[in-house]
């Protein structure tokens, strides 16, 4: 991507999105992380803030998914609110925003009106049931989303209840991974012909993308419709999760012979004693196996046991944890940046890597420096 004209010359390239302006209009979950991927990337993200206090609380000074980000403070139902908001859009790349269908139109700030002044410009909006459906207007949350979706139904021990993947799989997979995909692939279109359009992400479609594979199996016989009892759902014996003697887990995933092959051994089983794995019926024979062994040591032994083999197996780390473990420190996955403890960004480029620049963004903080930077007066009027 080019510097934007107005760019300063000589200026640092921030990494693969360097010259893309983006104005992010501030919500909660997916919307600031895809904000934040693209900033990590070195899109230029300017995040509208209202004022008042933030929905969820907390501190915005450690708001990682704020990081990379300059926040202006413009108030949306003051009567210049919209027409600044419009001329920010004017300067922009992109417009990220995740109200409820029809209260961006509502503001002045919707689409049609933005492309107005901006016809090359992309418009993502990120929304947990989508623009359109019965569901449309309707509150909801992660939870709700997969759980419509059907992939909450896939997660959990056979028999009980659906296990909360906290808001990995709607919110981010499902919803900002989405949301960016699409940003950028309509922005190649809008670079290449001067025609912006809308990109209509919604939680619900991309969590159910997520499951297409599993489509395929159910086609063809080789997935129940069931949690707990399936290759990839922790049912398999040799794709689980076992408890250690002083209460750690170890996560196990050794599909392939030869890694099944390595991970018995290590364990010190015999392979050529136990039950045939490729028939499900000697599961549950099989999973009482290597509970038992490895309810014998505690699992930092066995981490030593398996750690550098291609059994595949792993000690399940908490985050503080998995901060510090050698591996992810030796490629910096996670880097200590403004005093927080947190993920680099993803994924790396030979040429124009991403970069942490800039600590989370204080709402307003950044309002005089934008207002300059995008040639956007109208900002500082909010100001005083």
């Amino acid at each position: 991507m080019s510097r934007h004209p107005t760019d300063p010359p000589g200026r640092d390239v921030a990494g693969p999105l360097d010259g893309v302006r983006v104005v992010e209009l501030a919500g909660i979950g997916p919307g600031p992380f895809a904000a934040m991927l693209l900033a990590d990337l070195g899109a230029d993200v300017v995040r509208v803030d209202r004022p008042g206090p933030s929905p969820l609380g907390g501190d915005p000074a450690r708001d990682v998914t704020n990081r990379n980000k300059r926040s202006v403070l413009v108030d949306l139902k003051s009567p210049g609110g919209p027409d600044t908001v419009r001329a920010l859009a004017s300067r922009a790349d992109v417009l990220l925003e995740g109200y409820r269908p029809g209260v961006a139109e509502r503001l002045g700030v919707g689409p049609e009106e933005c492309l107005a002044a901006n016809p090359a410009l992309v418009y993502g909006r990120m929304t947990g049931w989508g623009q359109q459906g019965p569901l449309a207007p309707r509150a909801g949350h992660d939870i709700g989303y997969i759980a419509t979706a059907g992939a909450l139904s896939m997660i959990g021990a056979p028999g009980g209840p659906p296990a909360v993947p906290v808001n990995l799989l709607g919110d981010y997979a499902g919803g900002s991974l989405y949301l960016t995909t699409g940003v950028l692939a309509a922005l190649l279109t809008a670079r290449a012909t001067g025609r912006g359009q809308v990109v209509d992400a919604a939680i619900v479609d991309g969590t159910a993308h997520l499951t297409a594979m599993f489509w395929g199996m159910l086609a063809e016989g080789t997935w129940q419709d069931t949690r707990g009892r399936n290759l990839l759902d922790g049912g398999c014996p040799h794709y689980a999760v076992y408890e250690t003697s002083d209460g750690g887990w170890m996560a196990v995933g050794t599909l392939e012979p030869q890694f099944y092959a390595a991970f018995t051994a290590l364990l010190g089983l015999d392979a050529g004693e136990l039950p045939d794995r490729a028939d499900p019926r000697n599961w549950p024979a099989l999973r009482t196996l290597f509970a038992n062994r490895f309810k014998t040591a505690t699992r930092a032994r066995w981490t030593d046991v398996f750690e550098g083999t291609d059994a595949c197996v792993a000690p399940v780390l908490s985050l503080r944890e998995a901060a510090g473990h050698p591996h992810l420190t030796g490629r910096g996955t996670y880097t200590e940046a403004h005093g927080i403890t947190q993920p680099a960004p993803a994924p790396r480029f030979s040429g124009t890597p991403g970069t942490l620049r800039r600590p989370p963004a204080v709402p307003g903080a950044h309002t005089p420096e934008v207002a300059r930077d995008w040639g956007v007066p109208e900002l500082l009027k909010d100001h005083r």
